[in-house]
């Protein structure tokens, strides 16, 4: 080996997709560590050891986990690719500056992938017309989500626009071994320094859900100085609610073990979920709880004590209190209860009835901060879906509040509000949580400048009226 050689040790990510030429500098970031022989600008991988989590280490009597800390060197050669052909800025820490040392797919990657999850969404399709039948209200409903699509499409474009074109989101991410085990990540321009980070879960009536339906919500904290991933799932029928459950806690593991490598802090850690997927991230949350209670904490890839606060938007949290409710709404009894695996596991996977069971006591104490939102005129889920379960978490000694915004639909908090610019309260009450404590923060969200206008409010009026939701 020349004497100009230098020997290093490189942790990676877990994501895959790594080559030896991706690895400029020292990091000590993730799971997969090689030992690499950097001659120049050739890089050699020359060694692989066994995967180690950098954040398994409990302390707190096993309530908390202690992070291992990553000291860098600053990097002298260029930085590493993240998507194409751009470099992201290099943001630093109190320890030195970090690479983002992920590598976006290539072109013909990407071509290929959306060619095979066309493929599997027909074969999915076709799968879910035979549940559906010919039935007269899921058909109006199909109709009414097409008007209401096309009334929203101009927003849509410039959503889409920013979500394929930004060079501040990176998509599909992949988190785990099964289909749609990925996730988009939204960064702010600007990392000079940590940043919280929220895990963000879209919903999509278990049933039509996808990680790019959380594009305007990361677009508009991306721009506040959070760091966001939208984490995607399967959805019915290609897996049913434990598939679901255990996806969206695959991928909550690999937000805690990995954020910190793209500047994420892992002392302001949040979760948050719409819809459908605020009872997924709330299945996934309580479950995570209740192992924390009966299993060894070293076993655990991550810990419900990494989050600061759990956002709830618009969920249901009662199953069996909401099937006769789904069903005149369109989701037929038969579908609901086949996405559920059945009556008998409507309790089992209700985080109401959940947080009321005995056996669930101890694991109450050890539940973040949870935040409920929801609009009063929300008939896809009755306002009282949240309302219920605040009390249920209450009762039960745990840290929870909801808070109810006057005439709102399912949509207009999460759609609607947001295309419209101007004050948009959710967001509002999102940031002053996420940056509570952070004055610096707390001062430019006072002045920043209210979003733009996406829509005309004639197109959002009657995207209103003729919503499914």
């Amino acid at each position: 080996m020349p004497d100009s050689c230098e020997m290093k040790n490189i942790v990676l990510p877990l994501q895959a997709g790594y080559t030896p030429e991706d690895l400029i500098e020292n990091a000590v970031v993730g799971t997969k560590e090689l030992k690499v022989d950097s001659c120049g600008d050739k890089t050699r991988a020359l060694q692989k050891n066994s995967c180690a989590l950098t954040s398994k280490d409990m302390s707190n009597n096993g309530q908390g986990i202690s992070h291992q800390s990553s000291a860098i060197n600053l990097p002298t050669q260029k930085q590493p690719l993240l998507r194409g052909g751009q470099r992201h800025r290099r943001f630093l820490t109190d320890t030195g500056a970090r690479n983002n040392l992920y590598r976006h797919p290539s072109l013909r990657e990407e071509v290929e992938h959306a060619a095979a999850e066309t493929f599997l969404l027909t074969q999915l399709t076709l799968k879910l017309l035979r549940y559906l039948g010919g039935g007269y209200r899921w058909m109006t409903k199909l109709m009414a989500l097409g008007l209401y699509a096309m009334l929203l499409m101009p927003g849509f474009i410039q959503i889409g626009w920013y979500y394929f074109f930004s060079n501040c989101v990176h998509r599909s991410i992949v988190y785990g071994d099964q289909p749609r085990n990925r996730l988009d990540l939204y960064l702010p321009e600007n990392l000079d320094k940590r940043m919280p980070a929220v895990a963000f879960i879209t919903g999509g009536a278990w049933i039509i859900g996808y990680k790019a339906w959380g594009s305007l919500l990361g677009k508009q904290l991306a721009e506040r100085g959070i760091i966001v991933a939208c984490i995607d799932y399967r959805n019915f029928p290609q897996g049913s609610i434990s598939d679901m459950v255990d996806d969206v806690a695959s991928g909550i593991s690999f937000f805690c073990n990995n954020i910190a490598t793209y500047g994420g802090d892992l002392d302001r850690l949040f979760l948050a979920g719409q819809s459908a997927g605020a009872h997924l991230a709330a299945c996934a949350l309580l479950q995570q709880a209740k192992k924390e209670t009966c299993e060894r904490i070293g076993s655990l890839s991550w810990s419900v004590s990494q989050f600061k606060a759990f956002f709830g938007i618009s969920g249901p949290y009662n199953l069996p209190a909401l099937v006769d409710h789904f069903h005149q709404r369109g989701l037929h009894r038969s579908i609901f209860l086949s996405i559920m695996e059945g009556e008998e596991s409507l309790q089992r996977y209700s985080p109401e009835l959940l947080v009321l069971s005995p056996e669930f006591k101890k694991a109450a104490s050890l539940l973040p901060q949870i935040i409920l939102f929801h609009g009063t005129a929300d008939y896809s889920i009755p306002f009282e879906s949240s309302i219920n379960f605040t009390n249920a978490l209450q009762s039960a000694n745990a840290t929870a509040k909801t808070r109810l915004y006057a005439d709102k639909t399912h949509t207009d908090l999460f759609l609607q509000d947001p295309m419209r610019g101007g004050r948009d309260e959710l967001l509002l009450d999102i940031l002053a949580v996420v940056h509570a404590g952070d004055d610096d923060a707390e001062t430019d969200d006072a002045v920043a400048p209210c979003s733009e206008r996406l829509l005309p409010e004639i197109l959002l009026q009657l995207a209103r009226k003729v919503s499914p939701f």
